[in-house]
C-alpha cells in the first residue's frame, strides 16, 4: 500500500522528485529516467510507472532550469522506450500468457486485461504499437501480446521505434515548450493530472464502448 501512495506521490508532484532526483544524483538522473521509462514499457508487471506525465515534466524542467539537455533527454526516452519494448516483445515470446498463472503477477496480469490488449491488437494490427505508445497501461500489454502472438520481429521493431519517436518526441518537446509559461509554473501539479487524464481518457472511452456494445 506504501508503495502505490509513493507511486501516486511521484506522479502528481513529478516536478518536485525529479528536483530532488537531480539534486541527489546530478548527470547520473538520466540513468535514473531511462530506467524508469524502460520497467514502465518493458516490464509487464509495472504498468502504473508514470510515463506520459514524466515525459512532459522532464521536458519542462529542461525548459525551465535548464537541468537537463533536451537532445540527450529525448534520446535517453527514445532509447529507454524502444529497449523497454523490444525486451516486453522477448518476454512475450518465451512466456506467453502462461504468466498470467503466476498466483502474485496475475493480480497485476490477468487474463482479461491480456484479451482486451489482444482485442485492439487484433482490431488495429501493426499499428496498434504506434497508437498503444499514447494510452497507459495498454502500452505496457501490447509489446507482450506482440511477443506471444509471435509477431514478426522486424515488423515490430519499426512500429516500436515509430511510436517511441512519436510518443517521446511529443511529450518532451510539448513540455520544453510549455514550460516557461508562468500559469504552467504555477499550476504544474494540475498540468500534470490533466496530463494524466487526457492520456487514460482513449482506454475509458474504448471501455464504455465496449460496455454498451455487451449490452
Amino acid at each position: 500500500m506504501l508503495f502505490i501512495q509513493n507511486i501516486i506521490s511521484f506522479i502528481l508532484h513529478i516536478d518536485e522528485h525529479l528536483n530532488e532526483i537531480i539534486r541527489n544524483f546530478g548527470s547520473w538522473s538520466y540513468v535514473i529516467l531511462f530506467l524508469i521509462v524502460f520497467v514502465e514499457t518493458g516490464i509487464v508487471i509495472f504498468p502504473f510507472l508514470p510515463g506520459d506525465s514524466l515525459l512532459f515534466a522532464a521536458g519542462a524542467l529542461a525548459a525551465v532550469n535548464n537541468v537537463f539537455n533536451l537532445g540527450l533527454l529525448i534520446f535517453v526516452f527514445f532509447a529507454a522506450a524502444v529497449i523497454g519494448d523490444t525486451v516486453n516483445y522477448h518476454i512475450g515470446k518465451t512466456l506467453g500468457t502462461a504468466i498470467t498463472q503466476n498466483r502474485w503477477i496475475g493480480r497485476l496480469v490477468n487474463q482479461e486485461k491480456i484479451d482486451k490488449a489482444e482485442m485492439f491488437f487484433n482490431k488495429h494490427g501493426g499499428k496498434t504499437i504506434v497508437i498503444a505508445r499514447f494510452m497507459p497501461f495498454i502500452r505496457t500489454f501490447i509489446p507482450f501480446i506482440a511477443g506471444s502472438s509471435r509477431m514478426d520481429y522486424r515488423y515490430f521493431l519499426t512500429y516500436n521505434i515509430l511510436g517511441a519517436a512519436l510518443w517521446v518526441g511529443l511529450f518532451t518537446i510539448v513540455g520544453y515548450l510549455f514550460g516557461n509559461i508562468s500559469f504552467v509554473k504555477d499550476n504544474f501539479s494540475t498540468i500534470i493530472l490533466a496530463v494524466i487524464m487526457l492520456s487514460i481518457l482513449p482506454p475509458i472511452i474504448s471501455y464504455v464502448k465496449s460496455h454498451l456494445r455487451k449490452k
